[in-house]
């Protein structure tokens, strides 16, 4: 019973702290590609939704990584067949963020991005290096182990945001919520 009750307060704590951040507007973030070219979201994915993943350490990045196949394969891959003409028109982005002494190895991370992802979906990975306490405050990031997620509406307003490993529960909800 005790763990129930744990677990209860611990999922009503979490959908709280999601629901902080549902109708803000996303924070302005600078990014790069792996090529050094400059992204700045919101401003560079207005005009239609846009979902997000971002990690703040070693561990959070690892279970971004979870996210990486399902989604590409929801929303970026292209459908043929007689499926062409059936997929999303959503931007998808990751965004593994180096702050403070981290910020120096976000070149080693590019170069390691390059030599390591699946060319496909390198496109969809944006790294940010710069400070945290904007984006935590903003984005109410609680733990440093997880990585956050947000679909951003055409205008870059918050309309949904989930944290954590991949869940296809998880997957279900960001679709509903691009398609409402």
């Amino acid at each position: 019973m005790k763990n129930l009750l744990t677990t209860l307060v611990l999922v009503v704590a979490f959908n709280f702290a999601n629901a902080q951040v549902i109708g803000k507007m996303f924070p302005d973030m600078e990014v790069e590609t792996v090529e050094d070219r400059k992204v700045n979201l919101p401003t560079d994915t207005k005009g239609k939704y846009t979902l997000l993943g971002l990690a703040y350490s070693k561990k959070s990045e690892d279970e971004l990584n979870t996210w990486f196949s399902p989604v590409y394969n929801k929303f970026v891959k292209k459908a043929t067949g007689m499926m062409a003409g059936m997929g999303y028109d959503v931007n998808v982005y990751f965004v593994p963020m180096f702050t403070g002494v981290n910020a120096a190895a976000t070149g080693t991370a590019k170069k390691k991005a390059i030599k390591n992802v699946d060319p496909a979906l390198l496109p969809n990975i944006l790294f940010y290096k710069g400070e945290l306490k904007t984006y935590k405050e903003a984005l109410d990031f609680e733990k440093k182990d997880i990585p956050y997620f947000f679909v951003l509406d055409a205008e870059g307003k918050i309309v949904y945001a989930t944290s954590g490993r991949f869940t296809q529960a998880k997957l279900d909800e960001i679709e509903e919520s691009i398609e409402d």
